[in-house]
């Protein structure tokens, strides 16, 4: 390997190494190593679960609302590529070796339409979203409030997800439908 390269490894394994130090000190729970990019936690420390995963450069994980231990649940073996977006209020879990494509994002809330007031003073409708073990998402997707995507299931990219995906099915398109039988 040339010099460079591996002096460029070290580095990056340094600062991953340091990211999960940093991370646990503030609270997060880091059941084994992760590797971490240059991520972004900004709160709720406490109520997120990371277990062996990796997550590349731009990854944010949003932690919202009352404090919940494993609100945000990343099983291990997962990747989650660049720039993806978690946010939670309630329960978004992600099980073991998920493959999630770059700029996802994946929620498990939204807002309740009100007539007559604006979007920032509507409450929150809370849900719960699952992605099973084995499951890839390809790049752009977005998940929505509400979801299960069952085990080893396929999501094409930028489709939207807005209701249950089963087990070993491909689905594409906005909103995300089955598009051909079983993986």
């Amino acid at each position: 390997m040339n010099p460079i390269h591996l002096l460029h490894r070290l580095c990056m394994g340094s600062a991953s190494r340091w990211r999960n130090l940093y991370y646990r000190a503030l609270g997060v729970n880091i059941e084994k190593y992760c590797w971490m990019r240059q991520i972004e936690i900004p709160r709720h420390w406490a109520d997120i679960t990371l277990k062996g995963c990796a997550l590349d450069r731009g990854v944010t994980i949003l932690a919202s609302g009352l404090p919940k231990k494993d609100k945000i649940r990343i099983g291990c073996g997962t990747y989650i590529n660049r720039h993806t977006i978690l946010d939670a209020s309630n329960k978004l879990w992600i099980g073991s070796n998920v493959m999630i494509g770059p700029m996802c994002f994946i929620t498990d809330s939204d807002h309740t339409p009100v007539e007559g007031k604006d979007v920032k003073s509507q409450p929150m409708r809370l849900g719960e979203t699952i992605i099973e073990d084995g499951v890839w998402l390809g790049a752009g997707v977005k998940v929505l409030r509400n979801v299960r995507i069952g085990k080893f299931a396929v999501v094409g990219a930028g489709a939207v997800v807005t209701k249950d995906v089963p087990a070993e099915t491909v689905v594409a398109g906005i909103p995300a439908r089955e598009i051909g039988g079983k993986v």
